[in-house]
């Protein structure tokens, strides 16, 4: 490995959040970054690519961009031309499509049923729950709000097929990220900023690490620099903090996903973004992504996703094993912040985040190393 000169931060992870923290770092302190990444490129999880058709694809899954805040949007605006999101997402249920999350159409659609006001699809709906003294897990929560029905036939078999675990094994969080509405809004974000990068991901995280005070290192992972590259002021790490820690606690588990795409020479090859299988097919989703590009071709692709208990980590399995295991764990990470060593993100946190909560916590992280350093 060449000489790299000693940079004030070292940030382990091409990602949102060393992509922001080095761009903060660079524009308001002055402050070198490098980023070294085990991967061949930028953005993490949000990168995306134009394939051999000329179809820009997200090859780790869908991103769906949605701001709670508007300074965050602000923010990320500084880097990217936007265009509007329209995430649609649907469910196949016995060869029928349902709006997801459930709302008022979706509910009258699968109850063959008619509600003129939403004060009438909840008394229905408080016929069908069954009342539960303490929600426990995603069962219960969903028996508790839905009902028996609803719940096997969409979040059942779609949350076994998922999490490789059943639902009653699941913190109620996991399901509880879902919104049931009683209004008939289409769109699968309840946000009221829901945009796409015009040019994609890679390009906007691209355009944050452009300064010359930021270095990329790519296809380098963190072991094999961390004796030989000491930075004057912190490191931040995004990682998953078992492997950091050299699993001393323990693996923490994760969820992964594989992914086939698929092109055809069609315009559209199904009728909106995302099309979940709860209980057919060993897929769960499948996502033509062109819908939010807005891209003009002939061809469009299709990418299927299968999630697995092997390899990369995408998604943290919360339950009362991987809490326990991961507050110890936290224990370390306070630690280590006193030797400038300082977690975020995803895989850091052991959190499912959106993208937008990801940017705001690396805004703050880099707001309290500002002040700190």
């Amino acid at each position: 490995m060449k000489k790299i000169e000693r940079p004030d931060l070292l940030i382990v992870g091409a990602g949102p959040v060393g992509c922001v923290i080095a761009e903060r770092a660079a524009a308001v302190k002055k402050w070198k970054s490098l980023i070294i990444d085990k991967r061949n490129h930028v953005a993490g999880n949000c990168y995306d690519e134009v394939n051999n058709k000329g179809i820009r694809v997200h090859k780790y899954g869908p991103h769906y961009m949605r701001f709670k805040k508007k300074k965050v949007f602000n923010y990320v605006s500084n880097f990217t031309k936007w265009i509007k999101g329209d995430y649609v997402v649907k469910s196949k249920i016995k060869g029928k499509l349902y709006p997801i999350p459930i709302n008022l159409t979706t509910l009258e659609k699968f109850f063959k049923k008619k509600f003129k006001k939403p004060i009438d699809a909840k008394k229905f709906l408080k016929k069908l729950q069954i009342k539960k003294k303490i929600i426990k897990n995603s069962e219960d929560y969903i028996l508790s709000k839905l009902g028996k029905d609803i719940y096997e036939n969409f979040y059942k078999n779609y949350t076994i097929k998922q999490w490789g675990i059943h639902p009653k094994n699941l913190d109620k969080s996991i399901v509880g990220r879902l919104p049931i509405r009683f209004n008939r809004d289409p769109y699968y974000v309840n946000q009221k900023i829901k945009v796409m990068p015009k040019n994609g991901y890679t390009n906007l995280f691209s355009n944050m690490i452009k300064d010359p005070k930021i270095s990329l290192l790519l296809n380098t992972s963190y072991n094999k620099i961390k004796k030989k590259i000491k930075p004057k002021i912190a490191t931040i790490y995004t990682g998953p903090p078992d492997v950091f820690f050299n699993f001393r606690y323990g693996k923490l588990d994760w969820r992964s996903l594989k992914f086939q795409f698929q092109t055809k020479k069609k315009e559209k090859i199904q009728e909106c973004v995302q099309i979940n299988f709860p209980n057919e097919k060993k897929y769960t989703r499948k996502v033509e992504i062109k819908h939010v590009t807005k891209q003009k071709s002939k061809f469009s692709t299709i990418s299927y996703e299968f999630p697995n208990s092997k390899g990369d980590p995408y998604y943290p399995i919360n339950n009362l094993k991987n809490r326990t295991k991961f507050n110890k764990y936290k224990q370390l990470i306070k630690k280590a912040e006193k030797n400038n060593i300082f977690f975020e993100g995803r895989l850091a946190t052991y959190r499912y985040l959106n993208m937008d909560e990801v940017i705001e916590k690396a805004l703050n992280l880099f707001n309290r190393l500002k002040l700190r350093y």
